[in-house]
C-alpha cells in the first residue's frame, strides 16, 4: 500500500518511559525522512516536543497521513476511533502486553515506519461498529468500536435482567453481569474470556456473549455482521447500566433505553509487516503448541 505521508500523528501514553523511548526514536528518524509530526495538544513529550506541531486531537483524522499508535492494543483501539471515516491507515507499535493488533516490536519499530513510507506493509482493512444509546427521554449518542460494546452493571451487586433483539426479532431475556457485542476482530478480547469462540478477523460475522450470566445455558452466539444487534434493559430495583466502546464510556442505559448496535459503513485500515501469519500470533499470545508437536 503505497503511502504519501506528509505528517504523521502519534499517539499513546507520552508519560510512560517505554513509550517515550520509542517516540525519541522516531521523532529524529520522521525529520529525518521528510515527515511533519502530529500530536495532540495535551501530549506530555517534553523538550522533544519542539520537534512536534500540536493540533486538537479531534483533528488528527483529518490532517495526519499516517497515525503510529504506540502501546498496547487499548491504544491502537483509542486511535482507531481518532481515524475512523478518514481513511487513514494505523500502524501499531507493541509496548504493552498482549498486542494482538499492535504487531510491530520496538526492536523492529524504524524499519517498520520506513517500510510503510514505502509502501511495502500489509493493508488490512477492519470493520468498525456503531452503536447507538437511544435513551426514552434525550438524544441519541453514538459512538464507533473497533473491538466490542460493552453493556454492563455499574454501581450495583445486584445482576441486571435485559432482553436482546436481531433485526427486531427477540432472542432472550438474560439475567447476568451485562453483555458483550464483538467484531471479529474483537473476538479475541473481552468477548474471549466470557466463552466466546474466536473469529477469523476478516470473518463477516459478530459475537453476541453474556457476561457472567445466571442461567448456565444462555450461551455465546454468532450472528451476521449485517444484522442489527438490540438490547433493552428491564425494570428491576438498584438497576444501574452503562455501555462502553472499546472501553471507552458511551453513557449509562436505564430501563427502556435501547442501546443499537450494528457493522458501520466506515473502516480502518491497520498495516502490517509482511507475511503476517494469523495463527502463528494465536499460538503465540494464546501460548499454543508448547508440546513437543510445535513447529
Amino acid at each position: 500500500m503505497y503511502l504519501a505521508v506528509r505528517n504523521c500523528a502519534l499517539v499513546g501514553r507520552f508519560s510512560d518511559p517505554r513509550i517515550a523511548e520509542s517516540v525519541g526514536a522516531l521523532l529524529p528518524h520522521l525529520t529525518q525522512r521528510g515527515v511533519g509530526v502530529l500530536a495532540s495538544e495535551g501530549a506530555p513529550l517534553g523538550a522533544a516536543g519542539t520537534r512536534v506541531t500540536r493540533i486538537p486531537e479531534r483533528e488528527i483524522g483529518a490532517r495526519a497521513d499516517l497515525v503510529i499508535a504506540i502501546g498496547g492494543d487499548g491504544t491502537l483501539l483509542y486511535a482507531a476511533r481518532l481515524v475512523a471515516g478518514h481513511k487513514v491507515p494505523l500502524l501499531g507499535v507493541n509496548r504493552g502486553r498482549l498486542g494482538f493488533l499492535t504487531d510491530v516490536m520496538p526492536q523492529d519499530m524504524l524499519a517498520a515506519v520506513d517500510a510503510a513510507l514505502a509502501g511495502a506493509l500489509t493493508a488490512d482493512e477492519r470493520p468498525l461498529l456503531r452503536a447507538e444509546l437511544r435513551a426514552a427521554a434525550g438524544p441519541v449518542v453514538d459512538a464507533f468500536a473497533l473491538n466490542d460494546v460493552v453493556m454492563q452493571k455499574h454501581d450495583t451487586g445486584r445482576t441486571l435482567e435485559f432482553e436482546t433483539r436481531v433485526n427486531g426479532t427477540y432472542v432472550n431475556t438474560h439475567d447476568g453481569d451485562g453483555i458483550i457485542v464483538a467484531s471479529a476482530t474483537g473476538s479475541t478480547a473481552y468477548a474471549l474470556s466470557c466463552g466466546g469462540p474466536i473469529l477469523e478477523p476478516h470473518l463477516d460475522a459478530l459475537v453476541i456473549a453474556p457476561i457472567c450470566a445466571h442461567t448456565l445455558s444462555d450461551r455465546p452466539i454468532v450472528v451476521s455482521a449485517r444484522s442489527m444487534v438490540e438490547v433493552m434493559l428491564l425494570e428491576r430495583p438498584d438497576t444501574h447500566a452503562h455501555v462502553t466502546c472499546d472501553g471507552m464510556l458511551l453513557g449509562a442505559l436505564a430501563p427502556g433505553d435501547r442501546l443499537q448496535i450494528r457493522t458501520a459503513a466506515e473502516r480502518v485500515t491497520l498495516l502490517h509487516p509482511p507475511g503476517q501469519d494469523y495463527y502463528k500470533l494465536l499460538r503465540s499470545k494464546l501460548h499454543w503448541g508448547r508440546g513437543s508437536f510445535e513447529r
